[in-house]
C-alpha cells in the first residue's frame, strides 16, 4: 500500500485541518478510516472520494485551503485547470447522448492532448469510478476522473471538456440531468485533489457556469476558462 496510506497528521496537513479535527471525525465515522495497533491508517483514495463528496458544500476559503495543501505559494498561484485543458480537448456540442458514449468521447478528446498512452485503460477506469458513485453535481456538471491516478497511462496531466446538446441522465441526484462534463486525468494525489479544488471554486464565481453553457466554439470556452482561472490566481 505505501503511498496509499497516511496516518492522523499526514491526514490533517493533506485535508488542511487541525489534527484534533481529524481525529474527532475518525473517531465519530465521518471520515473512512481504521485503526491499526491503536493508530489511524486512512486510505489516499477513499479519502480522495470523501473530499470528492464535500466538495459542492465547501465555501471559498475551505477551496483556498485544500488547494494549496502541501504547496508552496507560488505553486498554489499557478494556473491549473487551463495549463491542463486546450482547444484540442474541448468539443461544444459533444455528440454523446448516453453516459456510456459521454464518458467514450471524453476519452476520444482528452487523446488529442497525445498524452494518453491506453485509453482503453483511461475508460474502464472511468468506469469503475462511475460504479463507485456518480461524480454528477446538482449544478448540472459532472467531473469524471479515474478512482485512482493512472502515471503509466498518462503522459501528464490532462483535462477535458465536452458539452452535450441536451442534458442527460449521469447518475445525478433526484434524476437530475447533465449537460457539461469535465475529465480529469491526473499522475498524483495531490494534483488531482488541487485540481478539484481550483474547478469547485470556478464554478462558485459569478455567472460562470451559465456563460460556459452558452459559450459557442472550443476557443470561446478556453477563453473563459483561462480568463476565470487567472481572476483566482
Amino acid at each position: 500500500m505505501g503511498n496509499e496510506m497516511m496516518g492522523l497528521e499526514e491526514l490533517a496537513v493533506y485535508l488542511q485541518r487541525d489534527a484534533r479535527d481529524v481525529r474527532k471525525m475518525a473517531s465519530r465515522g465521518y471520515l473512512p478510516g481504521h485503526r491499526v495497533s491503536g493508530e489511524w491508517r486512512f486510505n489516499k483514495n477513499e479519502i480522495n472520494r470523501w473530499v470528492e463528496t464535500q466538495l459542492p458544500g465547501y465555501t471559498e476559503q475551505e477551496l483556498s485551503a485544500l488547494e494549496s495543501a502541501g504547496s508552496s505559494k507560488a505553486v498554489s498561484e499557478q494556473v491549473l485547470v487551463s495549463a491542463m485543458l486546450s482547444e484540442a480537448t474541448i468539443a461544444v456540442p459533444l455528440k454523446a447522448g448516453t453516459k456510456s458514449s459521454v464518458l467514450k468521447e471524453l476519452v476520444q478528446l482528452a487523446e488529442e492532448s497525445w498524452q494518453i498512452y491506453d485509453p482503453e485503460a483511461l475508460l474502464d477506469a472511468l468506469r469503475q469510478r462511475e460504479e463507485i458513485g456518480s461524480t454528477a453535481l446538482p449544478t448540472g456538471v459532472a467531473i469524471p476522473h479515474p478512482h485512482r491516478p493512472l502515471p503509466n497511462v498518462l503522459g501528464d496531466h490532462v483535462i477535458a471538456f465536452g458539452r452535450t446538446a441536451n442534458g442527460i441522465p449521469f447518475g445525478g441526484d433526484h434524476g437530475s440531468l447533465t449537460d457539461m462534463f469535465f475529465l480529469v486525468c491526473c499522475r498524483d494525489h495531490q494534483t488531482h485533489l488541487r485540481v478539484l479544488a481550483r474547478l469547485s471554486r470556478m464554478f462558485l464565481r459569478p455567472n460562470f457556469l451559465e456563460h460556459l453553457h452558452t459559450a459557442e466554439t472550443a476557443k470561446d470556452v478556453m477563453k473563459l476558462i483561462t480568463r476565470t482561472e487567472n481572476e483566482l490566481v
